[in-house]
């Protein structure tokens, strides 16, 4: 079995809606445990007290926020190369999935930001190319929009997609292209080391699984629903030209 065989629409619905409750339901139960043990289950830290326990909403928001463009650049390629309309797709359906993301990973860091940096922004490397990501993820959307050939507006976006991945790549690696700036290092790492203490770590690894979850489920259900769309645009077309 190939796995082209899921860029055919009739076997992405048959396979996605097999998945789809499994993923949902996973995602549910992640958020909710992993929500509840870091929000109510672990103690205030020793420094941030209490405000420290946003890291369970703005990093896993933060991380998906950039993978969720990626992604959508991984499937824009696939368009390029193959001409896959599902894959086209599935980057359209991820676009306002990752700008949420994107915004909740902005105002919560806003709220993490002020009674630790005095101030709700700052001109940060990170938080920058973060916030110019955000207007690439609008621009995407609205590209789409804009432009009424499918297939068009496919190739324009993927164009689009390929540009705003430096600011993604910025967005995940600017603590360390650059040395000055107010935001922390990585909250997770390779080096245990530079990883929150234990205490924080695990829920928050279960938070993370929960935001992936919700990604992937989320990112289903608007591509059967666009898929579904496109097949009613045909049948539309159809019936105007008989």
């Amino acid at each position: 079995m190939s796995i082209w065989e899921y860029a055919n629409p009739k076997k992405f619905m048959q396979t996605s809606a097999v998945v789809l409750p499994f993923v949902a339901g996973l995602a549910g139960l992640c958020l909710l445990v992993g929500l509840v043990w870091g929000f109510f289950l672990t103690p205030d830290d020793y420094k941030q007290g209490s405000t420290v326990k946003i890291i369970y909403l703005h990093v896993p928001a933060a991380m998906m926020a950039i993978n969720a463009w990626v992604m959508m650049l991984v499937t824009s390629l696939i368009w390029l190369v193959r001409r896959h309309h599902v894959s086209a797709l599935a980057a359209k359906a991820a676009a306002p999935v990752g700008l949420t993301f994107t915004v909740i990973a902005l105002v919560t860091g806003a709220i993490w930001g002020q009674p630790m940096w005095g101030t709700w922004w700052a001109w940060d490397p990170r938080l920058t190319s973060f916030l110019i990501l955000t207007l690439f993820y609008l621009g995407y959307i609205a590209l789409w929009a804009a432009i009424e050939d499918p297939d068009t507006a496919a190739d324009l976006t993927a164009v689009l997609c390929l540009v705003g991945s430096v600011f993604a790549l910025l967005s995940r690696y600017a603590v360390l292209f650059w040395n000055q700036g107010l935001h922390q290092g990585a909250s997770l790492s390779m080096d245990k080391k530079e990883n929150v203490a234990d205490v924080f770590w695990l829920p928050l690894l279960v938070c993370i699984a929960g935001f992936v979850l919700l990604f992937v489920a989320l990112v289903l259900v608007r591509t059967r629903t666009e898929i579904r769309a496109r097949r009613l645009s045909a049948l539309l077309a159809r019936e105007r030209l008989a």
